[in-house]
């Protein structure tokens, strides 16, 4: 119990440290705001319309629609659905061999189609389905190399944007200048486009350093998260294959783990019996039941063939 409430408020922990980190920049800039006096001199729809636009546009050139909506949805995946811990992953991987000893590999069916952990999901089956310890190290290391592959992509979506956007700032600073140069003997004209050529590049550095470099980093950060507890499940899962004992498979799989982050033992036997008590308990009273319910008695009759009638 005490385990489950630490790994729910380093959970909640994890997602206030965003939220503070956002909220910690927008104070700062809308302090340096504030302290020079007009707000309006920062905001310009113009500067914000090149930047922006020129970024998304250059970025589409880069890559298909398809490849933008998967970093969108894999970002948001990102902030909104938070992770199981390793410590949680190893527990649940400790049951399973608990499960497997007492009731056999083909018990854990079960657990494959109620668990939400997708990688823990086919493991499992590739384990019910009888693979040998090879095979499942050959599907699981593939499918963790492209799953790799895939989070690298996304990331370098991201990283572009951010080389991109400052090089935008850049030329709506040009295009402000040349309006600005154009217009030299009028003063609205120069008032009018100095915004722009000064906005512009303030907007793409902002845009690079605070939304694309740490959004990318964030996806960087869950993906070596998701790589860590892939391998955790694929080390367990072949322990359970190869029948380990669960205090063996524990210590194989803390091993993963710092020692800062190592908890106390999970393979709690009194926490064993009383997950597992009821449904032995319940089994044993179901055979004591087919035991005692009497069979019908087959006749002789009914056991040898009808003769024919001559």
């Amino acid at each position: 119990m005490e385990q489950k409430k630490k790994s729910g408020l380093l959970k909640q922990f994890s997602s206030g440290k965003t939220l503070i980190g956002f909220i910690v920049c927008l104070v700062v800039f809308c302090l340096g705001f504030v302290i020079h006096g007009n707000v309006g001199l920062f905001f310009n729809l113009a500067g914000f319309l090149v930047v922006f636009g020129g970024t998304f546009g250059a970025t589409l050139i880069c890559y298909k629609m398809e490849r933008l909506s998967i970093v969108l949805k894999v970002l948001i995946t990102s902030y909104k659905k938070p992770l199981k811990t390793p410590d949680e992953i190893i527990e649940i991987l400790v049951d399973l061999s608990v499960k497997s000893k007492l009731q056999g590999l083909l018990s854990l069916q079960e657990d494959e189609e109620e668990t939400t952990v997708l990688f823990l999901e086919r493991a499992l089956s590739c384990l019910v389905d009888g693979y040998s310890k090879q095979q499942i190290r050959d599907v699981l290391n593939t499918e963790m190399y492209f799953f790799k592959l895939r989070r690298a992509e996304t990331e370098r979506v991201l990283t572009t944007m951010a080389e991109i956007s400052p090089s935008f700032g850049l030329v709506g600073s040009v295009v402000g200048l040349i309006a600005m140069l154009a217009g030299v003997g009028d003063t609205a004209v120069i008032l009018s486009t100095v915004p722009i050529a000064l906005t512009s590049t303030l907007y793409g550095i902002v845009l690079a350093n605070f939304f694309f470099l740490p959004f990318s980093v964030r996806i960087k950060e869950r993906t070596n998260k998701e790589l860590l507890l892939q391998k955790i499940i694929l080390e367990g899962v072949l322990a359970i294959e190869s029948e380990h004992h669960p205090r063996v498979l524990e210590r194989k799989l803390k091993s993963f783990l710092t020692p800062s982050s190592r908890n106390g033992q999970l393979v709690s036997f009194k926490r064993i019996q009383e997950k597992f008590k009821p449904k032995i308990d319940a089994e044993k009273e179901e055979a004591e039941e087919e035991k005692k319910t009497p069979r019908p008695k087959t006749t002789r009759t009914q056991i040898l063939p009808a003769r024919k009638k001559a």
